[in-house]
């Protein structure tokens, strides 16, 4: 158990109708007791008054509760505090925390950190509490749900435990060997079972990464210079991203404008105009513009289509339908930043083109780290289902269960816990 107690305001910045303080360690009886005079039924609700210790001033009349450990979500002793959010009043209570004894103010993410190295969750379930949240979309929101929730580390432990199964019978045939009854023979429907868990895994890597959906899709707005690029992404972000002017090589630099269509998180890209030009910051512009096409989701081309960047991922729009001048046949789709027109059907069309790109409704996925790791089991998994002798099968399968383990916090994970909790706020 961690030597000290840490305490933090655990809601919203005040003011509010109800503020949440938490106090987590083996002193946090003590600091509820201090506070409230006595210590209630563990998870019961009780209402009461807290004072000051010192000067037995009245801070606040307040719903309090305790949790013991283990069964906590730190998996230490809890107290919490349900005081009236104003800002004197959360104030006096975290000032009066501080100066009883053995009592610090929590770091950011400390709670859940604490959770994870007492057991309470596992590495996985703590990212994807992180994603949950940052979540801004309901896409992001029931995928990081599912993790935060165990959907991977159901999956994974069930992996894990038929890789310490099939190690079970390799090292039953090795202690066979030695004793010179068996021989080099392997375990019965050996080349079945690890064909079987190989494929689960390669299924499961096939799928769609989570990473688009926690960052967003990848929209480069493209075309030549004056051709509605900038207007377009104003309109469909609903606010001014980007200055709009008449004048040609206004945008000079990659401007990204967040936005949520249809649920999903897209980050829409305004490039400079494309064009051959004498003037050196423009330029830079225009490489950075072609750049961005290369490394994007899907690009918006509004410029001729015969110029448009091969590929199912380019949607040829025409962008100035308003102007019987500026129409543009072979387009995929007609729209005016003007009057609106097309603009649904442009959303639609986005929302179906990038279908590919995610994962499905529901469908358990991993981030780039825990992907690497499954990545790694597989390829020792493949290298004990081809080995030809049973010691180079037995530390393949050791390697693998040591894989699995980094995507659920059991090992090899210590370098990146720092920069993982520090993703939480102040009482998370």
């Amino acid at each position: 158990m961690t030597a000290d107690t840490i305490y933090a305001l655990s809601s919203g910045s005040p003011p509010a109708a109800i503020a949440l303080i938490r106090i987590s360690g083996p002193r946090a009886d003590a600091a509820l007791e201090a506070l409230a005079g006595r210590l209630p039924e563990a998870r019961r609700a009780t209402l009461g008054e807290l004072r000051d210790p010192a000067s037995g001033e009245i801070l606040d009349r307040v719903l309090f509760l305790r949790f013991p450990g283990p069964n906590s979500a730190t998996g230490e002793d809890i107290a919490e505090l349900h005081l009236h959010g104003g800002r004197a009043v959360v104030s006096a209570v975290l000032k009066v925390l501080g100066r009883l004894d053995g009592l610090r103010a929590a770091e950011p993410g400390e709670f859940t950190r604490r959770a994870f190295e007492n057991g309470r969750m596992d590495l996985a379930e703590a990212e994807g509490l992180a994603d949950l949240l940052s979540a801004e979309t309901q896409s992001q929101r029931r995928a990081a749900a599912a993790m935060a929730g165990g959907a991977l580390s159901r999956l994974v432990e069930e992996w894990r435990q038929r890789l310490l199964s099939l190690s079970a019978a390799v090292e039953a045939c090795l202690d066979f060997s030695d004793e010179g009854e068996v021989g080099e023979a392997w375990p019965e429907g050996w080349s079945r079972d690890v064909g079987d868990i190989e494929e689960r895994l390669q299924t499961f890597l096939s799928r769609p990464s989570a990473e688009r959906l926690r960052d967003g899709i990848r929209v480069a707005v493209a075309g030549p210079p004056n051709c509605g690029k900038s207007s377009l992404v104003n309109h469909l972000a609903g606010r001014d991203v980007a200055i709009t002017s008449a004048r040609e090589g206004t945008t000079r630099d990659l401007l990204e404008a967040p936005v949520a269509i249809g649920g999903l998180p897209f980050i829409l890209i305004d490039t400079a105009g494309l064009r051959e030009t004498g003037d050196e910051i423009e330029s830079i512009g225009i490489d950075r513009a072609r750049a961005a096409v290369d490394q994007s989701d899907l690009v918006l081309w509004l410029g001729d289509p015969a110029e448009a960047p091969s590929g199912e991922r380019t949607i040829l729009v025409g962008s100035k339908c308003d102007l019987a001048a500026e129409y543009r046949p072979g387009a995929d789709i007609q729209v005016s930043s003007l009057t609106g027109e097309g603009m649904t059907a442009l959303l639609d069309m986005l929302s179906e083109r990038v279908a590919s790109l995610l994962p499905g409704e529901g469908e358990v996925t991993g981030n780039r780290r825990q992907r690497q790791a499954l990545s790694a089991a597989l390829g020792h998994l493949r290298e004990a289902g081809s080995a030809a002798d049973l010691l180079i099968a037995a530390e393949a399968l050791r390697q693998g269960r040591s894989a699995l383990d980094e995507v659920t916090g059991r090992a090899g994970v210590e370098d990146m816990l720092d920069a993982l909790f520090g993703r939480f706020c102040i009482g998370k």
